[in-house]
């Protein structure tokens, strides 16, 4: 980090400096969203200045995830730009040092970000815990079924957005690492569904809302041109099912769709997966903003029960490092302070590897993010991965 380095939050006349590096850096348009240039609550906007001038940069959303059930506060990371003359000089840690300080002190408990370059963030902690899934369907492979008595399909509008909004929170809650969809980041548009969308289709049974999505047509017609499935939540095998059957009457004018998945939902169970391709994923990445948080705000498997000690590396935010005692029962999680010398020494993109499922013990070993003294059982710390695995639907 160079010595007169100032990192803060920026200010409101500063926030043109911001999108101008930004845009530089992802190719941006020319012409700045009226949003990006005001001051608004829910983020925090970090600026790094060498000699008053405006040299790298990093946004913290102030999200909400879902981890089994309860509401986890996280600091979100997006934005991230430095200058090209000034990379590779410590400009980047020195903002997201900063910003995980403040993170902390307003409660949040973990971070995500989706990573241009994962090494640099490996280098802060965090560690790729799972990707978002892109697949394409092509829409001559989806079966034509028949319509299921019990339920209606129909176009939404706007008075849908509420049953929209809370059929999504049913599909979260119980997930690890879901956006809820929550707070003044998402407004009014039930759970932050975007307002490009150009139509919603929804499933009804009785008058109860069991499936719903969103898409966007693209351009053109014919077997090059592809609808863009933006959600697509189903409650049960049956509503994905009708759900598809509209994306199949796309047959005459599109080639494809586009949309992407979460692990083990009823879409999948009726998804023709032989006949989807991968498009390319988007990694994310996860690393914890204060352990003690993370690990007691969190919702744990009732059947789950022990306790393991362990000493946590994390440089970048030292409030983590040390020995720690992690303890879980009837689904919660505690985190102590022990005075004991752990056979067990434990990377922090280890510890998120393991929060986030993603990873075993014996991986971490071999992957050197932890290690044991002789006489230490690695497969111990695996407590600390119990549950199902994190992901996310949302890109941000």
């Amino acid at each position: 980090m160079p010595a007169d380095l100032d990192v803060r939050v920026l200010t409101a006349d500063e926030l043109p400096a911001a999108y101008e590096l930004g845009r530089v850096a992802f190719g941006l348009a020319a012409e700045p969203p009226q949003r990006v240039l005001e001051e608004r609550p829910g983020l925090t906007r970090w600026g790094a200045f060498l000699g008053g001038r405006l040299v790298g940069k990093a946004i913290d959303l102030h999200h909400d995830q879902w981890w089994a059930g309860r509401k986890v506060p996280a600091a979100d990371i997006g934005g991230v730009a430095v200058v090209p003359e000034t990379r590779g000089r410590g400009v980047a840690r020195s903002v997201l040092t900063a910003l995980l300080a403040r993170a902390r002190d307003r409660g949040a408990a973990v971070s995500a970000l989706y990573p241009s370059v994962s090494a640099a963030y490996r280098s802060c902690g965090w560690e790729i815990v799972g990707a978002l899934p892109h697949r394409e369907l092509p829409v001559n492979a989806i079966p034509r079924l028949a319509p299921a008595e019990k339920l209606t399909v129909r176009p939404g509008g706007v008075e849908d957005l509420p049953a929209m909004a809370a059929l999504y929170q049913q599909v979260a809650r119980n997930r690890c690492g879901m956006l809820t969809r929550e707070g003044i980041l998402f407004g009014t548009d039930a759970g932050g569904l975007t307002a490009k969308v150009d139509g919603l289709s929804l499933v009804e049974e009785e008058n109860r809302l069991v499936g719903y999505m969103s898409w966007q047509r693209g351009e053109g017609w014919g077997p090059d041109a592809a609808l863009t499935v933006t959600d697509l939540l189903a409650l049960t095998p049956d509503a994905a099912r009708e759900l598809l059957a509209v994306l199949a009457s796309w047959r005459s004018v599109v080639g494809a769709i586009r949309l992407h998945t979460l692990i083990l939902e009823p879409l999948l169970s009726v998804l023709p997966l032989e006949n989807t391709r991968e498009l390319k994923p988007e990694p994310w990445m996860l690393r914890p903003v204060d352990v003690v948080a993370a690990v007691e705000r969190r919702g744990w498997p009732a059947y789950v029960r022990g306790a393991v000690e362990f000493y946590l590396e994390d440089r970048l935010a030292p409030w983590n490092a040390g020995a720690w005692r992690l303890e879980i029962a009837d689904g919660r999680g505690r985190l102590e302070r022990t005075d004991g010398t752990p056979g067990l020494r434990l990377a922090v993109g280890g510890f998120a590897l393991l929060y986030a499922g993603a990873a075993r013990a014996h991986a971490l070993v071999e992957a050197g993010l932890l290690r044991c003294d002789e006489n230490a059982d690695p497969s111990t710390v695996d407590i600390l991965g119990s549950g199902e695995q994190a992901q996310l639907l949302d890109h941000f």
